[in-house]
């Protein structure tokens, strides 16, 4: 079940916004609990201090108190992987969201237009990224990667070397192996020597292959137009 939050001081907005939100999840054919806030310290004091865990958080930025570029920055260390969509008047701070890794940035004037399409992108890639797990098995271990904390996957000698969210884990078999046991889609090669996870792809730029996180893995020239077009097709088929 997603959990969402909807942070904006007018109440009206809220309850307009959480109609929406209802109307997407019903859309989807998904489940999902609202939780409604119109005092931004709230909701921090709910995820920094409360332990709360929302897959997705629609918020207004001009709020008084913590304005929703701050807030979203405060809410990063304990959600790492939240999806955030912006819903603003201004239109200059869009530049501000896209380096705080927002989801979507919505217009308020177009919000009643633009939010039900944001929102459904939101869901289908959060339920993309849920439920699938690469499982490394030995005789003294049993470990289980959700695909989605996996950032890439490199060759170390004859063995493969998972980089997560979390850390590094060894798998004592070659990337091509690795490759075809995770039969995924949204994993592909950029080198002969390296598998991304194309939803932690921010861009692709002057040959690399750019993170959220800010890494930046290179791709080789050979690599290079179809890990463009296959990045492309992806998205273009998902969201």
């Amino acid at each position: 079940m997603l959990r969402i939050a909807i942070c904006d001081d007018d109440s009206a907005t809220v309850q307009s916004n959480r109609k929406i939100t209802e109307d997407c999840l019903k859309q989807c054919g998904s489940a999902g609990e609202i939780a409604a806030y119109t005092d931004s310290g709230n909701l921090l004091y709910d995820i920094t201090e409360d332990g709360f865990f929302f897959d997705l958080i629609l918020l207004d930025i001009e709020m008084p108190g913590s304005t929703g570029m701050e807030l979203a920055g405060n809410i990063r260390p304990s959600l790492p992987n939240v999806k955030i969509i912006f819903i603003t008047s201004h239109v200059e701070y869009a530049i501000d969201a896209f380096e705080l890794s927002i989801f979507r940035y919505v217009p308020k004037n177009d919000a009643e237009k633009r939010l039900p399409g944001a929102i459904c992108d939101a869901i289908r890639l959060i339920e993309l990224e849920d439920g699938k797990f690469y499982t490394i098995q030995t005789s003294s271990r049993l470990e289980k990667i959700p695909f989605k904390e996996i950032l890439f996957i490199e060759r170390d000698g004859k063995n493969a070397s998972i980089a997560t969210l979390s850390g590094t884990a060894k798998v004592r078999k070659s990337l091509q192996q690795v490759y075809e046991e995770l039969s995924a889609e949204e994993f592909i090669f950029i080198d002969r020597g390296c598998i991304v996870n194309m939803i932690h792809v921010m861009q692709v730029k002057e040959g690399t292959a750019v993170l959220k996180n800010g890494t930046a893995l290179p791709i080789s020239r050979s690599h290079l137009q179809e890990v463009k077009a296959q990045i492309n097709a992806y998205w273009g088929a998902h969201i």
